[in-house]
């Protein structure tokens, strides 16, 4: 069975893309990439399809925090064009397979800024760098080179134009990867023309980082054949298993102006399964057909959302902030089924395996987006969830390239799944592998879970961030139990129903914070709730005022420890007007854009402005959610708040731009807050779903009334099967 990576190319898409563009700019020209290279955004440049297994652009010298996507506007160096990139982490890995054009002698190795002679790393001409959604253009200063590049889902094409030179090559890099990732084998093989002259070159990287036992295959046809290709060990390599980790595809003599095209198809499987992707996906050597048909797969995956004619910057940022969404998860399949499972065994599949899941952040809304736009894909998703439990033994934490990093807290996989369930994608799954998956994850004996089915909770002097580990493993309970419900399992809804609310445990009366307990029930001291020190206090990348409102499992259990609704939602205003700084030598640099003390720049703090709609005010969420549209996304390199996460923190703000939010974990409703256009249309399972707000302007920013199909609608937040089955929802906009 043959498996293609899905695109939408429905009559329904094609219309909606016609509709959107009214016959003048397509959508990608409202796309800007290097939103989120400046500051802490860590996002991906380069080019690719969406969803796709293959991220083909610059990987730079520096191996730093902010350089965790290979990319910052900081720095123009260019030590090659890799094939495989994370987006807005804040880990580095992958840069696999990395392709260098060169003239002259080079020396292998990453290089160094402060030695321009070594390595084969250049300065990239930012000033003519081209970057749209499915290709990527910049010349290499130290070669005269200028480097192109465009994709499908398993394959790079590059295209490379040089300048006279009796000595050119192409370097192939399989020792540099990103930031925390270091090679542990890797090879070669050549194939030769009839006259000896070599055309192909595949391979294999191993390699240990992030993904501990990563292994990535690779097949590169050249359209010019080289006289010779040989390797080399870097030699100051200590690795005592010594392997080739450099080759040289060596030209010879190029003419002015004189081009070489290289496809490089990636497979998790097998040089063979390689190849037969490059067979499959890109046949031929025709680089502008290439590139059109990934702008056209960009252009009809963005059309699932329309947004009218207006303020370019906003609608830049929106429809960036939707491709944002659409990098990852990435396909990590061959063309005939087979992938790589979670416990390094080659499988035939019958779905389409996706990685890449940063689930910690991206089960707040890019998921939850993922469902309403993309119900083509939530299947295999399940699937591939599912897949992942049987081959590890739980569900999904923050999974890349079939290895389980175990990054983050909580069981956030058992979000995503359980959301998906009730929200009827089971991938053909029974009631029974359904409960057994999400029950056995939430009972298995480790990353602090042992603790807290011993003590009822975590206690701080037994497990770093405690508060933050046992309050997100409180939501994946709710998660579970909402799931059981809705499958008919009452016994075991009401049994993690009620672990759920272990965050209660932490409550502090008197100060009205959630505290770190040690296991002889005393409170941690000293506490300050604006005080965080990384990875080693009670919070994870939070202080003391974030963690108070990670409930959205269990809002009214909240409110009683509030003693009122009303003493909630004056504790939540104090949120927003506490000091807007974090103390601590150590602090989490993660915890970014603040409006007093909510933090924008990172997840946790994701669904608190939404608790005011959950409250009752929904003004009040209105007015906060407008200052995050102003303040936090702008069409700048520094226009992200904080890390992209891989979707989520513009996941936050294309589903918020809707108008609605899905603050409950595996409840599937979405709270109305700020619509941020007068009218959208989102392509939908049961067709377009129109949202109009009418009147909307800067006085008139607040909902005063909803209409669904026409029909008064009573409700503070709409129903899921209300969005997916299509038809129109109408905001009156007011003045407050």
């Amino acid at each position: 069975m043959k498996l293609k990576h899905i695109f939408l190319t429905s009559a329904i898409a094609a219309a909606a893309f016609t509709s959107c563009c009214g016959g003048d700019e397509p959508l990608t020209s409202f796309v800007n990439p290097r939103i989120g290279t400046g500051g802490h955004g860590h996002v991906f440049v380069g080019a690719n399809v969406p969803f796709g297994m293959v991220q083909v652009g610059p990987t730079s010298i520096p191996q730093q925090w902010d350089w965790c996507s290979g990319y910052h506007v900081s720095d123009s160096s260019v030590i090659g064009f890799s094939h495989t990139h994370l987006s807005g982490t804040g880990i580095g890995d992958l840069f696999d397979i990395t392709i260098m054009p060169v003239t002259g002698e080079v020396t292998p190795g990453r290089g160094t800024v402060e030695d321009p002679g070594t390595g084969a790393w250049s300065y990239a001409d930012r000033t003519k760098e081209i970057c749209v959604p499915g290709y990527y253009s910049v010349p290499l200063l130290r070669y005269g080179i200028t480097a192109e590049m465009t994709a499908t889902s398993r394959v790079g094409f590059h295209r490379y134009t040089f300048p006279a030179s009796e000595d050119a090559s192409v370097v192939i890099d399989l020792e540099n990867g990103g930031c925390w990732d270091s090679v542990r084998d890797a090879g070669f093989e050549i194939l030769k023309d009839e006259n000896g002259l070599v055309k192909a070159v595949g391979g294999y990287r191993y390699s240990m980082g992030w993904a501990k036992n990563q292994k990535v295959f690779f097949w590169a046809e050249f359209s010019k054949p080289a006289k010779e290709f040989f390797s080399v060990e870097n030699p100051e390599n200590d690795n005592p298993a010594r392997h080739p980790v450099y080759g040289y595809f060596k030209l010879g003599s190029t003419a002015e102006c004189e081009q070489l095209l290289v496809k490089v198809a990636l497979s998790p499987v097998s040089v063979e399964g390689a190849r037969a992707n490059m067979e499959a996906e890109l046949p031929g050597w025709d680089f502008e057909a290439t590139r059109k048909a990934a702008d056209k797969a960009w252009n009809e995956t963005l059309a699932k959302i329309e947004v009218p004619k207006g303020d370019r910057d906003t609608k830049t940022v929106f429809y960036t902030a939707l491709y944002h969404t659409m990098i990852a998860p990435s396909a990590y399949n061959d063309v005939d089924g087979r992938y790589r499972g979670s416990d390094d065994v080659v499988r035939q599949g019958d779905f389409n395996n996706y990685t890449t899941f940063s689930l910690w952040d991206t089960y707040r809304a890019a998921q939850p987006l993922m469902t309403v736009i993309h119900p083509e894909m939530m299947n295999d998703v399940v699937k591939t969830f599912y897949h992942i439990y049987k081959e590890q033994g739980d569900l999904p934490v923050w999974h890349l390239m079939s290895n389980e990093t175990d990054c983050m807290v909580g069981n956030p996989g058992l979000i995503v799944f359980a959301d998906a369930i009730v929200k009827g994608f089971r991938a053909g799954l029974s009631d029974e592998e359904i409960i057994d998956a999400m029950v056995t994850t939430a009972t298995t004996p480790d990353r602090g879970q042992d603790l807290r089915m011993k003590y009822g909770f975590i206690p701080a002097d037994l497990y770093h961030e405690s508060v933050a580990n046992d309050m997100e493993y409180a939501i994946a309970d709710g998660a579970l139990a909402n799931c059981a419900d809705f499958l008919g399992k009452a016994d075991i809804a009401a049994k993690f129903r009620e672990r759920s609310h272990s965050y209660r445990n932490f409550w502090d009366p008197e100060l009205q914070f959630m505290r770190g307990r040690k296991t002889n029930g005393k409170f941690t001291e000293p506490f300050n709730p604006v005080y965080s020190r990384h990875e080693t206090s009670d919070y994870c990348e939070g202080t003391g005022w974030q963690y108070l409102w990670l409930v959205p499992q269990d809002l009214d259990g909240l409110v009683g420890l509030f003693g009122s609704r009303e003493a909630t939602v004056a504790k939540l205003d104090g949120l927003f007007e506490a000091p807007d700084h974090v103390e601590g030598e150590n602090a989490s640099p993660d915890i970014s854009g603040l409006i007093g003390q909510y933090a924008h720049g990172n997840e946790p703090s994701h669904h608190t402005i939404y608790l005011y709609s959950m409250l009752g005010e929904p003004h009040k969420a209105a007015d906060r959610i407008r200052q995050v549209y102003k303040e936090m996304y702008f069409n700048a390199p520094e226009g992200l708040a904080g890390n992209e996460d891989v979707g989520q923190m513009s996941g936050w703000y294309v589903l918020s731009a809707m108008g609605f939010y899905q603050a409950e974990p595996a409840m599937p409703r979405f709270w109305f807050g700020a619509p941020l256009f007068p009218e959208m249309k989102v392509q939908v399972a049961g067709g377009e779903l129109v949202i109009k707000a009418k009147g909307l302007s800067e006085q008139n920013r607040y909902i005063g009334a909803v209409k669904l199909n026409g029909k008064p609608y009573d409700k503070p937040y709409i129903e899921y099967a209300d969005i997916v089955a299509g038809g129109t929802l109408e905001f009156e906009m007011i003045d407050k």
